[in-house]
């Protein structure tokens, strides 16, 4: 057997270190050999991980799809003042209705409208307030539940691929897309018609 020579002794005697280029080692010298697979296992390890936490963000906050945005109406339809006083005296002339014909049947409800101001009291939930706000155009609202609300006359379903007149109107509040009339039917158990009669 043959003594080794002083670069052998130095290479057995010197920890082990990564170098850029494994492979020249693997031909020469016996205990340099098995080293040399850590490098290469430690890189697959590196890109599993970095891989790995690439798909966290995506997964815990998954980005809103495109077409979100332009499904939410925001901005009221126009019409005239004339036009406003009609349908906002409508609905609440609907509503007012509705409530009185409910309040008969139950002892926890309170109706009343004087110059355009409706106030319904609901023992188990509070008072609430509807009134014409002519300057803008809106129907105001306060609820117990869920907080001050202003809705806008809007009509929808009248695009450019539909018959002019053939949309629906209701009255919307444009922060958040909110109905009134199908917020009236949640929180006041009051079912209103949605007005198909809009201005052409």
């Amino acid at each position: 057997m043959k003594p080794l020579t002083r670069l052998g002794n130095a290479t057995l005697r010197r920890p082990f270190r990564a170098v850029a280029n494994p492979a020249r080692f693997t031909s020469r010298g016996r205990g340099v050999s098995r080293p040399s697979v850590a490098p290469r296992a430690a890189f697959r390890a590196f890109h599993a991980s970095v891989r790995f936490s690439g798909i966290m963000p995506d997964a815990e906050n998954p980005a809103p799809k495109e077409s979100e945005p332009s499904e939410r109406i925001t901005a009221p339809t126009d019409i005239t003042t004339s036009e406003y006083n009609q349908r906002a005296d409508e609905y609440l002339d609907e509503l007012v209705s509705r409530l009185e014909a409910e309040q008969e049947k139950r002892q926890d409800l309170e109706v009343e409208y004087s110059a355009g101001v409706l106030e319904v009291s609901i023992q188990s939930k509070g008072t609430y307030v509807l009134n014409k706000q002519p300057p803008n155009k809106q129907i105001w609202l306060s609820s117990p539940l869920s907080g001050p609300k202003r809705f806008d006359w809007v009509v929808t379903g009248e695009s450019m691929n539909e018959k002019e007149g053939s949309g629906m109107g209701d009255w919307v509040y444009l922060r958040d897309g909110t109905s009134l009339t199908e917020l009236v039917r949640k929180e006041l158990g009051v079912q209103l018609g949605v007005d198909g009669d809009v201005p052409s």
